[in-house]
């Protein structure tokens, strides 16, 4: 007997990818990635076009229903997620402004943010549950749209990615808690909109309106139009569901919550989190996410470049990919022959990056070991920011393109302390994305025995290099505290 098939869609920061699963056994029935070239522009800009992002969605639904053949026709539900904040600006006629998106690691909007957090910092934090930063749609918007955009016209409705390729897919405007609050939109308390949010952001005339009705994840959104079933092959009227931000569609991709497991995202960004109880009063870190429940938060602290790093160095030595760098670098020994390396490539609150202690005797390897060093040691680093607050970080999940490689897995264990567990599948935002989709069925409700959760494995540290691994920690931590006033003084004394 047939058994029904879902299709989850995942827009990454570098990616777009899209999964075919059959939801009786979880089994992936089909699978297709895509790169999404984003332009580098100066000041920090970073944009992608929008007939890329269009084209690429059909090319990956086209390529799973050409795997999946007769049985496009079992597909009985869409769900989609996406990487939080950027820029999905639309004007008027529902097309992306300037024919562009904008990604969450354009630095562009670095010294507005900076300001916006001197004068309002504080008071968002405590209302919104996170302190402004350059890679939020409302920040991005003032910047390069101006105050006024909304009263000219220009800026019609606001997105985040997930929503756009909901829109492209049924012609619906809407989003979730998930991704509303991570953008700093939301009141912790209520999670309804937060007026001083929209205020603060300095672009008049905008509100709740711009970014369409919420809707709980897991919920119909809207039907798959005739058109677009069209040019990629799968049946029209196909329930699309609400999705989440892609951190919370990993994570319940993994059952991280049910099992009791912060994570760290190998990926772009340098992504740690984990779901807890509502804390009073608010815990210092970086981000407190009301996701749609009452009695729980998810808890982040996040820097806008991990992988980023590692993929900038594989550009600058002409290496073929982060692989190749890892490969380098594992040549030689934790600490890099005393070369350390700050890996903040994409910025983000006046923070830079560079290399500290270059000497000419130095090589590529012991740069690509310090790059790999640091990359690991952050994720730490936040890590240990989040168990500060008396957050439970002890279980940990490693997530994201990072995961595939183990010696990465076995360096952030090492670097923790404890062992980790690693999702090797660089599909878990989109088999999220495909649970969501099952959800909006009553097929899967992603509790502990769902058949739709991906696979892990435990990775352990060596217990011979412990006493390196901590020193080399506290080394970093030390290095990056030291470097604040000399990240201050670069960013014009704004703190």
């Amino acid at each position: 007997m047939k058994t029904k098939i879902l299709i989850g869609i995942d827009m990454g920061s570098s990616s777009l990818k899209s999964l075919a699963l059959d939801a009786g056994s979880g089994r992936s029935l089909a699978v297709s990635r895509l790169p999404l070239r984003h332009a580098r522009l100066p000041g920090g800009g970073c944009e992608v076009d929008a007939a890329a992002i269009r084209a690429g969605l059909t090319q990956v639904l086209g390529d799973v229903a050409r795997q999946l053949g007769p049985r496009a026709a079992d597909v009985c539900a869409i769900g989609c997620t996406g990487h939080g904040a950027g820029l999905y600006a639309l004007d008027a006629q529902h097309e992306l402004v300037g024919g562009r998106a904008v990604a969450s690691t354009d630095q562009r909007a670095d010294a507005r943010a900076l300001a916006l957090s001197v004068r309002h910092g504080d008071r968002l934090f405590a209302d919104v549950g996170c302190r402004p930063w350059p890679g939020q749609p409302t920040v991005i918007a003032a910047e390069l749209l101006g105050a006024d955009a909304v009263q000219r016209g220009e800026l019609h409705r606001l997105l985040f990615a997930k929503d756009y390729l909901g829109f492209l897919l049924t012609g619906e405007i809407a989003t979730d808690a998930s991704d509303a609050s991570t953008a700093g939109l939301l009141t912790l308390a209520t999670g309804d909109w937060s007026s001083f949010a929209f205020e603060a952001a300095g672009i008049a005339g905008l509100g709740p309106r711009a970014f369409g009705p919420l809707v709980p994840s897991g919920q119909t959104m809207g039907r798959l139009r005739a058109a677009e079933a069209a040019l990629c092959g799968l049946p029209a009227g196909i329930p699309v569901a609400m999705g989440a931000i892609d951190l919370l569609a990993s994570m319940t991709a993994i059952g991280a919550e049910d099992r009791g497991r912060a994570v760290s995202v190998l990926g772009t960004w340098c992504v740690n989190a984990v779901i807890g109880p509502v804390i009073e009063p608010q815990p210092e870190v970086a981000a407190l996410v009301n996701f749609g429940r009452t009695r729980e938060r998810l808890y982040m602290e996040n820097s806008p470049s991990s992988m980023a790093n590692i993929a900038w160095l594989a550009g600058a030595l002409g290496l073929p990919d982060a692989r190749a760098v890892v490969d380098l670098a594992m040549g030689v020994p934790l600490g890099a022959n005393g070369l350390r390396f700050l890996p903040f490539i994409n910025g983000g609150g006046g923070i830079t990056a560079g290399f500290v202690g270059l000497k000419s005797h130095h090589t590529p390897a012991d740069m690509a070991r310090a790059v790999v060093d640091a990359v690991a040691a952050l994720h730490a680093r936040h890590t240990a920011r989040l168990a500060s607050q008396g957050l439970p970080v002890s279980a940990s999940s490693v997530l994201g393109g990072g995961a595939s490689d183990a010696r990465l897995v076995r360096l952030l264990a090492a670097l923790l302390g404890h062992p980790v567990e690693r999702c090797a599948d660089d599909e878990t935002g989109a088999r999220g994305a495909a649970l969501y989709a099952a959800m909006s069925q009553d097929l899967d409700d992603a509790g502990p025995a769902s058949p739709l959760r991906a696979p892990c494995e435990l990775i352990e540290p060596d217990a011979r290099d412990a006493r390196a691994h901590a020193d080399f920690n506290a080394e970093f931590n030390e290095l990056i505290d030291r470097m604040s006033p000399v990240f201050n003084h670069l960013a014009g004394g704004a703190s």
